[in-house]
């Protein structure tokens, strides 16, 4: 491990080296905050580098040690070559946040085309099992770790208009389920998050493009509002810690109670 990786203090993540996907915006820059925050030493993992560097840079004036990779999670090459910057940079993967995703809604299934159905399958589904392999087999040479993969409440019921991605969410939590069957007793716990709907910037652009959709999204929901990219990071950073280490193989719902309704 290179110089200044000590721990610093007592955080969930404290001196735990994790992998972001997807950390360009969102939920995936929240979580880089919050797991540097909470101590760990981040690699960022996204297509936009502008973006991942400029956060990394953030990260590091506020003292934390990051690093970042520029990653398509759809081409396997680019998925092994996140997780090995991680190793050579700090030495090992602790944990990983498989966040990066996509999808797009409001097109019956009738009218769906077959390109706009593998761009969501490949990030959605592809990129996490391309993810997945690499981040076990560096996990397996140091005794294990945790992965969280990122789903949504379109994997835990069905939503309209959104086929695709519905299925494509449905199939993460098939793989976190998959893995955390296979490597549990080999020391790696997989889990995933369900967040409900989060402003991120699409979906503030869907706001902005569909007046009404918010309120329309939120009825009958307990908690009715859009949550924060920072909660659903939370949620992450819990599930990755020592403080669920008899956790494996859920699906959290991060959604105010839209899932139970």
């Amino acid at each position: 491990m290179r110089e200044g990786t000590a721990m610093r203090g007592h955080g969930l993540l404290e001196g735990k080296v994790a992998l972001i996907t997807g950390a360009s915006s969102g939920i995936g820059a929240a979580a880089a905050r919050v797991f540097a925050r909470e101590g760990a030493l981040v690699v960022l993992a996204a297509r936009r580098e502008e973006r991942i560097r400029e956060l990394a840079e953030e990260l590091r004036a506020g003292g934390a040690q990051a690093a970042y990779v520029v990653t398509d999670v759809t081409r396997r090459e680019d998925a092994e070559a996140a997780v090995a910057r991680a190793v050579e940079e700090f030495g090992r993967l602790d944990c990983a946040f498989n966040n990066a995703g996509w999808g797009v809604g409001r097109t019956p299934l009738h009218e769906m085309d077959d390109k706009l159905y593998d761009e969501i399958m490949e990030v959605n589904v592809r990129g996490v099992w391309n993810c997945l392999r690499p981040e076990i087999a560096a996990m397996l040479e140091t005794g294990g770790g945790s992965i969280v993969n990122n789903s949504s409440v379109g994997g835990l019921l069905a939503t309209p208009v959104a086929a695709p991605y519905v299925a494509a969410k449905h199939a993460v939590i098939g793989l976190t389920k998959a893995a955390a069957a296979e490597y549990g007793a080999r020391g790696i716990r997989v889990n995933s998050v369900a967040p409900g709907t989060t402003r991120t910037e699409v979906v503030e652009e869907w706001f902005a493009a569909v007046p009404g959709i918010e309120a329309q999204l939120h009825a009958g929901t307990p908690q009715p509002r859009t949550a924060e990219p920072a909660e659903i990071a939370e949620a992450a950073a819990w599930l990755c810690s020592a403080k669920a280490s008899f956790v494996t193989g859920v699906t959290v719902p991060v959604d105010g109670g839209f899932s139970m309704v």
